[in-house]
């Protein structure tokens, strides 16, 4: 399936006035450093003044920040990938990594004159944000992952399927359960708990033993504490066929046949508030749902003016920083709804199908459609202002020390390397906006 979020990136440009030139990853959801390209391929035909005089932006709102994926070695291959001549040595290179990270990567834009590179982001209570902006960032958070909801689940509000009837009802628990390698090492203790706790038969749910070309029953946890007990989860679950994609849409057939969604998300053992399209699919389909995720996910949920489920089952969990023992109580959780009398269950079924469909209503709400936008121009106007206010120009000027010394052989390379030569020979314009910008 094909996801044209560059329209996305497109409609953000437009809120910043386009006075920005925006890199994110070209394969969406990608975390390879070659995958890391400009919005647009105008910006390499941009003349020296403006190449210099334009903040930069790194749209990675998509997947969770990792500041220490990637290493020294990891850059200097990827930018000697594109071109053996294009920042000299590989010494060169590293030096330039040290100090501007991810930047290094934004082609003819490394050498901005401002010393700081705003970064679009998804997440709260990050550590990973805080080490980003000791590098030189300054974040923008906003919940992308709404606004690509709104696209991915569009017709949610008109699909007559998913009108609610409990009479259809086979399974009490919708659990999309696919890859379990990296963060998502957890899903195969879900997985566990639920075949322990006798869950399976109420819940529609498969399982796929390989992952990433490993075998669970070879897998080693980096919790231990998520450490599994058993290795034959594959004898009570069909296997999965989903793909990657599959989060892009939603299965209305599903929906229908089940009462209650429990949403595995990407993150659940982290400190981090990083709440993807899974947690607004059961949202905008009209459903309830139990919330697997890092702690205080449900407050952050609630937070967006969606309502939860308290009043009518134990949301406790949601403040279990345990990760082991936040997975036991959802799990038990579900086996108490699972038990409960035929009257009851259907009681709660629809106590808490008008609570989903009020926050079906809200998401749809053209309201809060336009807050999730609003709230990405607010944070881009605060870290426009804080960019404004660092632009020494120390970038340049190391350049222009580095390359003091080089033949006309190492500027005659390639465009981009014409344009910095400019820059250097009108020194005094570029010292002039400096002095212009920090008065």
């Amino acid at each position: 399936m094909s996801v044209p979020l560059d329209r996305l990136y497109n409609h953000l440009d437009g809120l910043c006035n386009h006075d920005v030139l925006i890199y994110h990853w070209s394969v969406h959801g990608s975390k390879k450093l070659e995958d890391i390209y400009p919005l647009h391929h105008e910006y390499a035909n941009l003349d020296w003044f403006a190449m210099l005089t334009t903040p930069l932006m790194l749209a990675h709102d998509q997947e969770p920040l990792n500041f220490n994926l990637y290493s020294e070695d990891d850059f200097v291959d990827c930018i000697n990938q594109w071109s053996t001549k294009m920042a000299g040595s590989d010494a060169t290179i590293r030096s330039w990594v040290q100090v501007l990270n991810l930047r290094v990567l934004f082609g003819q834009s490394r050498y901005s004159l401002y010393d700081r590179t705003m970064i679009v982001h998804s997440e709260k209570n990050s550590d990973n944000l805080t080490q980003y902006e000791q590098a030189g960032f300054v974040g923008i958070y906003w919940w992308a992952h709404a606004a690509i909801a709104m696209d991915w689940y569009r017709y949610a509000e008109h699909d007559p399927v998913l009108a609610v009837n409990f009479d259809q009802v086979t399974h009490d628990f919708l659990i999309y359960n696919r890859a379990w390698s990296g963060s998502r090492e957890y899903r195969l203790k879900f997985t566990e708990f639920v075949v322990n706790s006798d869950l399976q038969h109420q819940c529609l749910m498969k399982f796929t033993p390989r992952c990433n070309d490993q075998h669970y029953k070879e897998f080693v946890s980096v919790n231990p504490s998520l450490s599994l007990g058993r290795h034959d989860l594959e004898d009570y679950f069909d296997p999965s066929l989903a793909d990657a994609n599959a989060s892009g849409d939603y299965n209305n057939h599903d929906y229908q046949h089940t009462a209650v969604e429990v949403v595995l998300e990407t993150l659940f053992d982290d400190a981090r508030h990083h709440l993807t399209e899974k947690t607004l699919r059961p949202i905008a389909c009209g459903r309830p749902f139990i919330l697997a995720a890092t702690t205080g996910s449900l407050a952050y949920v609630r937070s967006y003016g969606f309502e939860t489920f308290g009043d009518f089952i134990d949301e406790s969990y949601d403040n279990i920083l345990d990760p082991a023992e936040r997975l036991a109580a959802i799990c038990r959780e579900m086996q108490k709804i699972s038990q409960l009398p035929q009257e009851q269950k259907l009681q709660l079924w629809t106590n808490l199908y008008q609570i989903a469909q009020r926050n079906q209503q809200r998401f749809f709400s053209k309201d809060w459609q336009q807050s999730i936008f609003q709230e990405f121009v607010d944070n881009y106007n605060s870290a426009r202002s804080t960019i404004n206010q660092h632009c020494t120009g120390k970038h340049w000027k190391k350049l222009q020390l580095q390359t003091q010394h080089e033949t006309n052989e190492f500027w005659d390379n390639m465009p981009v390397l014409h344009r910095l030569k400019t820059s250097m020979d009108n020194a005094p314009v570029i010292q002039q906006w400096i002095a212009d910008h920090t008065s």
